[in-house]
């Protein structure tokens, strides 16, 4: 029995341009490679997500368009390479503005009788519904910072995170220890938005911002008639109620009220001032302090029965001068969001600047190099680089000369290409043994020298595997 021939079917070049009306309509990205690398396809969707136009991407390799973190492939290659799908992946890159895109990829191998010619790839753009949710969190509780949000590859760093990871997942009071601009309070969200206590309020009061008289009934509210103008009010305590208190500057709290305090966390209950019953709270507690508790508890500003009852777990969060390894995600961090607010193209900084910057000691940490690349781009006209000259006139008299006009590379350049990581770790060892040698493997001595706590430089030379030489 013959087949018919259906009648009046469109020809080639007209379901071609159906298909790609149909592709430019719907709200995912579709982005096909070939059997080379090269775009061959790419919707009105992607360039949304992108931010790129057509033709800046169209029938050019991919990799040179989109760059992609140190680590990581674009998985549109990776599904080339391997010829295996690739489904329900989040995957953060960098288009040819350097503007940072995460979608979430469902990534397809292209086969045509047996043989592998291209790759597709279905992308949905999660950078607004992460943005979304995450001030949608803030507005809910008061914190809007995860683990997502702390930058930095360091081991001093990840060491932290994951203890401070396994930290949220229990109600045990934490304290977090650090100095002032090294990030406490992006810690203290990150374990509050991780906890089971998330979706409750978040509340933050630093200690050292009122006086006592008025921070006593700020925490523990008040009882009509207590004082005169006194309303019945209920405290910090209340208001966190199934939440997460976090009282910053702990130490700046006089002994008494201290004493108060630990009763509370003792009890688990509070009393209004000029109230006589005693109020059950279900409350987490998280204190920080920007000074050593033990040079705290010596010198009675911090009681030492608190300590032991806020200090359950006791997070170190390491200085930036101990860390510097991170400056360069940082600055590209920092630059990327002042970028976005002032509208500029700012691509980075000079190999001047950042020299400076690894030898500079960061007393005021990271909040100090957040203001010092926000100030610099304020003083920016056309240019693309931040340079020694955009910098403030009275750190530029405190730099030495071999950094505003140096006459040859402080480090040595390696003999083959490696990350800057490895760079990093490379001479970070070669340092420190040479510091430790010299004071005959003394560890206390040498960290005096390189002005860091001996933990952290027995932590350093165990995690470099160091041995005397």
């Amino acid at each position: 029995m013959a087949v018919s021939t259906p009648v009046n079917q469109p020809a080639a070049d007209t379901l071609l341009r159906i298909y790609e009306q149909i592709l430019n309509e719907i709200n995912e990205g579709v982005h096909v490679i070939d059997a080379n690398g090269m775009t061959i396809l790419y919707n009105r969707k992607m360039t949304e997500l992108e931010a790129m136009k057509r033709q800046d991407v169209l029938y050019k390799p991919l990799t040179e368009v989109f760059r992609f973190p140190a680590g990581q492939e674009s998985t549109l290659l990776t599904c080339l390479q391997t010829g295996k799908g690739i489904r329900n992946t989040r995957q953060t890159y960098y288009n040819g503005k350097r503007k940072e895109i995460t979608t979430i990829n469902h990534t397809l191998p292209l086969v045509e009788n047996g043989e592998l010619i291209g790759a597709v790839e279905i992308a949905n753009d999660v950078t607004k519904m992460e943005r979304l949710i995450r001030e949608n969190i803030q507005e809910r509780t008061g914190a809007g910072y995860t683990f997502a949000d702390i930058i930095g590859n360091s081991a001093s760093l990840q060491d932290v995170v994951a203890n401070a990871r396994r930290a949220a997942r229990t109600s045990s009071s934490i304290l977090v220890v650090g100095e002032t601009g090294a990030g406490k309070e992006l810690f203290v969200q990150s374990i509050h938005n991780a906890s089971q206590r998330a979706a409750r309020p978040f509340i933050s009061q630093n200690c050292a911002a009122l006086p006592d008289s008025l921070i006593e009934g700020l925490l523990f509210g008040t009882a009509r008639g207590a004082f005169t103008g006194a309303i019945e009010r209920p405290g910090l305590f209340e208001q966190a109620e199934g939440g997460t208190l976090f009282l910053d500057e702990i130490n700046a709290l006089s002994m008494p009220l201290q004493a108060k305090l630990l009763r509370a966390l003792q009890e688990k209950t509070i009393r209004r001032i000029g109230d006589t019953k005693d109020r059950a709270i279900d409350v987490r507690i998280v204190a920080a302090m920007n000074e050593d508790p033990v040079e705290a508890i010596a010198h009675q500003r911090l009681r030492k029965d608190l300590f032991y009852r806020l200090g359950v777990v006791t997070l170190l969060v390491p200085p930036l001068r101990e860390r510097k390894e991170d400056i360069p995600a940082l600055v590209d961090h920092f630059t990327r969001k002042y970028n976005s607010l002032f509208q500029m193209d700012v691509t980075g900084v000079s190999p001047e600047v950042m020299q400076f910057f690894y030898q500079h000691d960061w007393p005021g940490n990271i909040r100090e190099l957040q203001h010092l690349i926000e100030g610099a781009m304020n003083l920016m006209g056309e240019e693309t680089l931040i340079t020694l000259e955009h910098l403030p006139l009275p750190l530029l008299r405190r730099t030495p000369a071999s950094i505003v006009q140096p006459a040859e590379p402080v480090y040595p350049m390696p003999e083959q290409e490696k990350s800057l990581r490895e760079v990093m770790e490379e001479y970070e060892a070669s340092y420190i043994r040479r510091i430790v040698d010299k004071h005959d493997g003394n560890l206390s001595h040498a960290a005096k020298e390189l002005q860091i706590s001996r933990q952290s430089l027995q932590y350093r030379v165990k995690k470099l595997g160091l041995r005397r030489s």
